[in-house]
């Protein structure tokens, strides 16, 4: 058997088939150039030094759990680094003011808003039975966006679609995604509620809410603010080595 093991992935790495094999995937030893750092320097360390390049990975987790706000720091660092990125959002969601106040050039960023407006878009979508419009038109989008090449990150944000709508999304059309950036510098992100479509050699990260994880700023009971969450990322991968930390509690907010 491991004979016969070793001919196949001889033979899928002269093919250039190899990613197929996630089981034969090795961690990437860190090559600067093909990362994506997240900006947020505890989980870029947990990461090897960011997302990969030419890879779909996914920012995942319930409602506030910290993916919006993972996702504009991503979308900051790279933006702070000079790199032009995408952000399709397929319910209208982003708040740019908001963007802008946690560090993202907007001036770098290409905004590709979907049908709707934001929570009240999806109700109605929902009610007349738009909601697969809805996401096929963020998928064609995606595409579009990325067979023009020249983004540094592309990120389709489906955060808030049901996930029985997305899980009607065809393997085929992920996997189509999958080979149109393979190879290339940009570093592609997926944020929804559940694992999706992750490429062999991408990531997924798992957030929620630390227990009692809020915090409030202020000492009087009557005269205090939220102040930020304590947020738990769960990082997923291929393979991981033997007793390596794939979990970091972090803060986000003031």
């Amino acid at each position: 058997m491991p004979l016969l093991r070793a001919e196949l992935e001889s033979l899928l790495r002269a093919r250039k088939l190899d990613r197929t094999l996630t089981s034969a995937l090795p961690r990437a030893p860190g090559d600067p150039s093909r990362l994506a750092p997240l900006g947020v320097a505890d989980l870029d360390g947990l990461l090897g030094g960011g997302l990969p390049r030419g890879q779909w990975s996914e920012l995942v987790g319930p409602r506030s759990s910290g993916k919006t706000a993972l996702l504009v720091a991503f979308l900051a660092a790279a933006t702070a680094r000079g790199e032009v990125v995408a952000l399709v959002d397929a319910l209208d969601m982003f708040d740019p003011p908001s963007g802008a106040a946690a560090g993202l050039h907007l001036e770098r960023l290409l905004w590709i808003r979907g049908m709707g407006n934001g929570e009240w878009g999806m109700r109605i979508g929902m009610r007349h039975g738009r909601l697969n419009d809805v996401v096929d038109r963020a998928l064609k989008a995606t595409n579009l966006v990325l067979q023009a090449g020249g983004f540094g990150i592309v990120a389709l944000d489906l955060a808030d679609v049901p996930l029985a709508a997305i899980r009607r999304v065809p393997f085929t059309t992920w996997l189509r995604l999958q080979r149109v950036v393979e190879g290339s510098q940009t570093a592609c992100v997926l944020v929804g509620p559940d694992p999706i479509a992750r490429s062999a050699a991408g990531l997924t990260l798992k957030m929620h809410a630390a227990p009692a994880g809020g915090r409030w700023v202020g000492t009087r009971a009557r005269a205090r603010r939220f102040g930020g969450l304590t947020l738990c990322a769960r990082v997923v991968r291929a393979r991981c080595r033997s007793g390596e930390r794939e979990e970091l509690t972090m803060s986000v907010g003031q």
